[in-house]
C-alpha cells in the first residue's frame, strides 16, 4: 500500500477500503459447528464477494467457482488464502482466520458452497 494522492492509501490495484474493511468486521474467533458455516459463508458472500464477485463468479478478482478452481490443489488455495498474492489486492488472511477455518473456506469453494450461498434480503 502506498499514500496516494490526497492521502488516501491505495493497493497497487486499487482502494484498500475494502481489505481494511473486511480486517476490522472479521470475527477472529474459531466457534466451529453450523454457527461457524453461517458465518464463513457471510465472510465468502461480503468479504470475498467484495472483489470476487458477490456470486464468486468473478469481479476485480477471479472466479471462485469450483469449474474456475479447477486443478487447483487444495494446499494451493490454502496458501492463497493464508498469504494472499503479493502485487494484489488478495490480502493475506492469516491472523484474520484459523487455519481450521481456511480450510473449511477451501472445502466450501470446491464443493460448489460458494454458488450456493444466498444474496440475504439486505445484502
Amino acid at each position: 500500500m502506498s499514500a496516494g494522492h490526497g492521502g488516501e492509501f491505495r493497493t497497487r490495484r486499487g482502494p484498500a477500503v475494502p481489505w481494511l474493511i473486511a480486517m476490522v468486521m472479521l470475527p477472529v474467533s474459531a466457534a466451529g459447528g453450523a454457527d461457524r458455516m453461517a458465518e464463513l459463508q457471510a465472510l465468502l458472500r461480503n468479504d470475498c464477494g467484495a472483489c470476487h464477485g458477490i456470486t464468486l463468479q468473478g469481479g476485480l478478482g477471479p472466479a471462485l467457482t469450483p469449474a474456475a478452481l479447477a486443478g487447483r490443489s487444495e494446499e494451493a488455495l490454502r496458501v492463497v488464502i493464508r498469504d494472499g498474492r503479493p502485487g494484489t489486492a488478495m490480502p493475506p488472511w492469516q491472523g484474520q482466520v484459523s487455519a481450521a477455518d481456511i480450510d473449511a473456506l477451501v472445502r466450501i469453494l470446491l464443493t460448489g458452497g460458494g454458488n450456493e450461498i444466498p444474496v440475504l434480503a439486505g445484502d
